[in-house]
């Protein structure tokens, strides 16, 4: 029978229709499993997997969402015995304690809280988009940090309670990584099956607390050795979940692996090589700061300082190196490619002015030069040479280049050009 048109239904099934005595006929094709909607599988994967999965996520979406899934069943567990002992620390089982003192107790533990996730969003608010993979990390380890002291709370009521604060943390680097995931602007799909499937955990992590509560109560020991092997699972499934994300977008950790292994061999790695080396933990050893986006007078004192950083610059952003940071002003017709060379410059003065390992090939030639302002002028001549080509080499291993993750402040600086 000649067939007269075929449907599918994203990836997962395909029909025909096929002409028989004048009649309509609709076929399966070989190769397709059930019909969605009437398998188990189907239903679950329509209930808890966004529309057009897989094609409407990012590569990394399943990986990621198992991780996640399993630290959130850890910490689900970890929460039971983090309130039973912070219902004790408020009175709860006490005879002496007074409704009045439980509920102030209570009131003032989330009084702190709301307080503390008001400066928190203050002071760290613009690098959990550029940083979401360490930040979600770190209020992970701040989230158990909280919990053990709930569970101490005991023996010291009021002490730790204000530790309650990082959720915002969590919640806002969730929100960054399920951009990365969304490849049909589907982000409020993505965000909801994500809410599903945590409470299909969360229930999960209920009825095992169910059978756990009667084993702890009374019984310290046991909770503090439940709590940490759930603490250790938490933690490591927060690891392989941020190490599993592959973001396409650079941020300067991501740009700095790429720019300095382009420089070392010409190569330029891919998205998946550059996120496997990308830190995710927070790094306190002593480096030289990159500062994007500052006002002209942090890095611009005198007439003389304007005219050495206009030497040998033509384009729309001015650097400098000025007490021990890498200054970095933009003018406002900046464009998108602009604030990537700017970084990228910026991380090659970071590099020779604070090696980690021996200099190499373009880098140890800057190293060479006699001062700062020299450095600058020099390294102006490097990203002559190199950028274009470099920026054409990201955007063929698979990198975006018309949107970035860079940290860059707002200040946009307008200055008198030389005249030639």
């Amino acid at each position: 029978m000649p067939v007269v048109a075929t449907e599918r239904y994203g990836s997962l099934e395909s029909w025909k229709y096929q002409l028989k005595d004048g009649v309509m006929e609709r076929e399966r094709e070989s190769g397709n499993g059930g019909t969605t909607g009437k398998t188990i599988i189907g239903v679950f994967k329509s209930v808890f997997l966004p529309q057009g999965y897989p094609e409407s996520v990012s590569g990394d979406y399943l990986q990621y969402q198992f991780w996640d899934t399993l630290q959130a069943f850890a910490s689900s567990l970890s929460g039971t015995l983090a309130t039973q002992a912070s219902l004790r620390g408020v009175g709860v089982g006490n005879q002496e304690a007074t409704v009045a003192a439980a509920t102030i107790t209570w009131l003032l533990r989330d009084g702190t809280g709301m307080l503390g996730r008001i400066l928190f969003a203050w002071l760290k608010g613009n690098k959990l988009d550029s940083e979401a993979k360490k930040w979600r990390l770190v209020a992970d380890v701040l989230n158990d940090i909280a919990m053990f002291m709930e569970i101490l709370a005991p023996n010291f009521p009021t002490s730790f309670t204000c530790y309650s604060i990082v959720g915002v943390a969590g919640g806002a680097t969730r929100a960054a990584l399920t951009l990365h995931q969304a490849r049909r602007d589907n982000m409020a799909d993505i965000s909801a099956k994500d809410g599903s499937q945590e409470t299909l955990v969360n229930l999960a992590g209920l009825l095992v607390s169910l059978i756990l509560i009667p084993l702890v109560t009374d019984n310290p020991l046991l909770t503090f050795v439940l709590f940490f092997l759930f603490t250790i699972l938490h933690l490591c499934a927060n690891y392989k979940a941020v190490r599993s994300v592959v973001m396409e977008t650079l941020n300067e950790a991501r740009l700095a692996i790429v720019l300095h292994q382009y420089l070392r061999d010409g190569r330029v790695l891919g998205p998946l090589e550059a996120n496997h080396k990308e830190p995710v933990f927070l790094e306190f050893r002593r480096t030289v700061p990159i500062k994007l986006g500052v006002r002209l007078g942090e890095l611009i004192y005198t007439s003389e300082d304007l005219n050495l950083a206009m030497k040998n610059n033509h384009k729309p952003f001015l650097i400098g190196v000025k007490r021990g940071s890498v200054c970095v002003c933009l003018g406002p017709d900046a464009s998108v490619c602009d604030e990537i060379r700017a970084v990228c410059q910026a991380v090659c003065l970071c590099t020779v002015l604070h090696p980690v390992s021996p200099l190499e090939g373009a880098l140890k030639q800057l190293s060479m030069s006699h001062n700062h302002w020299e450095l600058v002028h020099e390294s102006h001549k490097l990203m002559d040479q190199i950028f274009h080509p470099f920026l054409k080499a990201l955007e063929v291993a698979g990198w975006q280049t018309s949107r970035t993750l860079l940290d860059w402040n707002e200040w946009r600086v307008e200055w008198k050009k030389k005249s030639s």
